[in-house]
């Protein structure tokens, strides 16, 4: 099975949850579009514990930290989502894609058209600051009129329940884990969220 990441801003955390899915399912993980350094799939190498995970090279690897559309064009180069070919692999598949799922990859195309050419089920990443209930729906809303399947929304952050509480009220969607403010972020910590996902995670 394919799980395309997305967040409702760039900062929402999909990286972490990325690492927390490939431990909690031992999935390959495969972000098709790179832009800035550090990549971030080498913090997924640096925070996954399992021998499993294959981590799959970049389609672009675009040298400045932007959208993807204004980083190509800087560099020279027009993504184009039929050159994005999935990996082959026997093993479920972490695709984590780039900002929010309305960031555009050239003039027509946006990191939501990813997610429908792999056919693969959206896991939504939420950080509850103030204005994350509009974007989240927004997002939602977006996801929707794509036709795309949503699996569920993790939050991540400093809790607030009547926020998360709305949320899934007007979305329906299930929450599959709350990830806590944590002080710092390691192996470990990426193994205790991964061992309460696993617990109660159904395919």
């Amino acid at each position: 099975m394919d799980y395309f990441v997305t967040g409702i801003d760039t900062d929402s955390g999909k990286t972490l949850v990325c690492a927390i899915l490939c431990d909690a399912l031992e999935a390959d993980y495969w972000k098709p579009i790179q832009a800035g350094t550090p990549a971030d799939k080498d913090t997924v190498r640096d925070l996954i514990s399992n021998r499993t995970t294959v981590i799959h090279p970049e389609t672009y690897f675009l040298k400045t930290a932007a959208s993807p559309h204004a980083a190509a064009k800087i560099d020279g180069v027009e993504i184009k989502i039929s050159n994005i070919i999935r990996p082959r692999t026997n093993s479920d598949l972490i695709i984590e894609g780039a900002g929010g799922c309305l960031v555009p990859l050239n003039d027509h195309e946006f990191v939501i058209d990813l997610a429908q050419q792999f056919d693969a089920e959206v896991i939504l990443v939420a950080d509850l600051y103030l204005g994350s209930i509009n974007h989240t729906l927004l997002t939602f809303r977006a996801l929707s009129q794509g036709k795309l399947k949503v699996k569920g929304i993790i939050f991540n952050g400093v809790s607030n329940s009547e926020s998360e509480r709305i949320i899934l009220h007007h979305t329906q969607l299930e929450c599959l884990l709350r990830i806590d403010r944590e002080e710092k972020l390691d192996r470990e910590v990426v193994k205790k969220y991964a061992d309460i996902l696993r617990a109660s995670w159904h395919g």
